[in-house]
């Protein structure tokens, strides 16, 4: 509190003191003693500060001129300090007042600045002053052309505001189309020659007879926006043809450098470096080692006709130069055969693409992918060979099955009447061949593959393998001695089934047995009465009972039984179970009258008897209170 107490107490003199020295200012202000306090006239510079209440613009009450005030008016120099920029940042100045170099109050007249043209050191503004610079009168760069600041502009004599590249003092020759920084290519001391330049390090590097030819042949010289004006940027040069004209006429491409070198058009030393595959013949093998003059005359070609004698020439077209010594029997395309590397050797992987056709014997299928010498076993490819049947090449597989037997005898089928070239496993042997054997194919066996019946123990049989059904299948009857063999004789099958499926009836006659097939009978399936449900199933074929209630379930419970048997033929047919037999006049109580139109229903009704509910058809008694109420 007492510290505070005092800065209170010492706050308040102050306060008191700069009163009383405004007071006293005031005072001496309206006394006549004004000129004698004043140091003297302000400069030109600083007229309009002139009068005893301006002295605060420069002056801090009580102390020295201030820095601060001095920067608040000199804007343009405050910013180059802040920029680290200028005169005023250098070693000679940096830490001084400002008073210390420009003092006043010496006089209307007086020079504040009182600048040494002679001995300054320009390099202390940030600029040195190199070549041609150095004997620049300061006037011909400090002029207000020169200063991009419009109120720097309006001042006299100022040496502020300049720029430190060169397009600030000098006009852009190269208008726009170069870089900014002259110094790249321009030294100090003079604009042409352009000495810091070198051309080796542009996209286009001098060399041979470029180098001795003058800049304007190639950088043309004109008049752009009323100016003088030299192309330097944008020079074509990736191709020759963009300074020169084509001799050639575009026939040869654009790259003269494959044929010429840059020391003479007339010198073809580069002339290996052609790259011939841009041309519709592409070198391979040994044309790579051919001399161009080999198959291009030259002796007497013009520019516009060199090279050109062989236009249209395709690589396959080998007879147009060199001779064919197979005389045209195998076509033209040599190629088929042989490589470019030489024609003494044949490549296997040529001779794919031989047409085999033009020998009168087409390879295809198979014979397509076989190598060329697993059938020309000799030395020549082109010595004639047999190929009139495939058993010249091919040994037969069947083992002589197929040899037609005495008495006929003959020659073996060949085997390009059963197989096809694209493989043995293809046969083309069909059901319409088939039908020609001893043993057509029908029914089931139309599905069945051939390899079910002629694949046996791993080897194929064609020959002598049965004709029978139980040559292939089991007799399952004779294995059980299920059936008497009297119903098929000679185990024949078919005489119950047929060849579409064993579960289709055949031709067996079933009025031969103990129990001939009537009405709905014969639309049952054998195995619903001759196979049992068990597991396994059984086969039954002897000693089955002739009864219907053997097969059927009595629904009646027995109502129509007589001597514990009941008859149901007695009332119905073989055709359904509709009683078309039935006559209720054999029946303990006959139709008469009015009864003859009630419908069954009305009296034999579902009653419930031993448990059970049935309808009730015998009767306990007939008279009528029984029915009619």
């Amino acid at each position: 509190m007492f510290l505070k107490k005092n800065n209170h107490i010492s706050n308040q003199s102050k306060d008191l003191k700069h009163r009383f020295l405004h007071i006293l200012l005031l005072a001496l202000l309206t006394s006549r003693a004004v000129a004698q306090l004043s140091p003297g006239d302000l400069s030109n510079a600083h007229a309009k500060l002139e009068g005893i209440s301006n002295c605060t613009q420069c002056h801090v009450l009580g102390s020295k001129v201030s820095n601060d005030l001095c920067l608040d008016c000199h804007k343009e120099i405050k910013s180059l300090m802040d920029k680290r920029a200028g005169y005023h940042i250098s070693k000679d100045v940096k830490g001084k007042d400002c008073a210390t170099c420009h003092s006043d109050h010496h006089g209307r007249n007086f020079d504040m600045v009182r600048f040494d043209e002679k001995n300054f050191n320009h390099s202390l503004a940030g600029y040195k002053l190199e070549g041609a610079h150095a004997k620049v009168d300061c006037r011909d760069c400090h002029k207000p052309d020169n200063v991009d600041n419009y109120d720097l502009k309006k001042r006299k004599d100022t040496y502020l505001g300049m720029g430190v590249i060169c397009l600030d003092c000098h006009d852009d020759y190269h208008q726009k189309t170069l870089a900014n920084d002259c110094t790249k290519c321009h030294g100090m001391d003079d604009f042409k020659p352009a000495t810091k330049f070198n051309h080796d390090k542009t996209d286009f590097a001098l060399a041979g007879k470029h180098k001795t030819v003058d800049c304007k042949e190639c950088h043309k010289m004109e008049v752009k926006n009323g100016k003088d004006f030299q192309h330097f940027a944008g020079v074509p040069s990736k191709n020759c043809n963009a300074c020169h004209d084509d001799p050639h006429r575009n026939q040869l491409g654009s790259d003269c450098k494959q044929c010429h070198n840059e020391q003479s058009f007339g010198s073809t030393s580069s002339l290996g470096r052609f790259n011939h595959n841009q041309t519709n013949f592409t070198l391979k093998g040994s044309h790579r080692k051919v001399d161009c003059r080999d198959c291009h005359k030259m002796d007497a070609a013009t520019p516009t006709s060199v090279f050109q004698d062989r236009l249209g020439v395709k690589t396959s077209e080998c007879a147009t130069c060199h001779k064919d010594v197979h005389e045209g029997k195998f076509g033209a395309d040599c190629a088929g055969c042989h490589n470019e590397d030489s024609f003494r050797k044949i490549s296997v992987n040529k001779l794919e693409n031989f047409n085999h056709a033009l020998t009168g014997f087409e390879l295809a299928g198979k014979h397509a992918a076989v190598d060329c010498k697993k059938c020309h076993t000799a030395d020549s490819f082109t010595e004639p060979m047999p190929h009139n049947t495939c058993a010249v090449c091919h040994s037969d597989y069947h083992e002589g099955q197929f040899t037609p037997q005495p008495p006929k005898g003959g020659v073996p089928p060949d085997c390009a009447e059963c197989h096809v070239e694209d493989g043995f496993e293809t046969t083309t042997f069909g059901m319409a061949k088939h039908e020609k054997t001893k043993f057509p194919l029908d029914g089931a066996h139309v599905a069945t593959p051939c390899f079910a019946c002629h694949l046996q123990e791993e080897k194929w049989r064609f020959r002598n393998i049965g004709e029978r059904c139980v040559d292939c299948h089991e007799d399952v009857h004779k294995k059980g001695n299920e059936l008497d063999e009297k119903w098929y004789p000679a185990q024949d099958c078919k005489t119950c089934h047929l060849t579409e499926s064993w579960a289709a009836s055949g031709s067996f006659d079933h009025a031969k047995t103990n129990f001939q097939l009537k009405g709905k009978h014969t639309q049952v399936d054998c195995r619903a009465c001759h196979v049992s449900e068990d597991a396994p199933p059984k086969r039954t074929f002897t000693g089955l009972p002739a009864d219907c209630a053997s097969c059927h379930e009595d629904e009646h419970r027995g109502q129509f039984e007589k001597a514990g048997v009941t008859d149901c033929a007695r009332c119905h047919s073989f055709e359904g179970w509709a009683m078309t037999d039935f006559d209720h006049d054999k029946t303990r109580f006959k139709l008469e009258g009015k009864h003859v139109e009630v419908a069954c229903e009305k009296c034999h009704v579902p009653k419930e008897m031993d448990g059970v509910v049935m309808v009730q058809y015998r009767m306990e008694g007939f008279e009528c209170v029984v029915c009619h109420k």
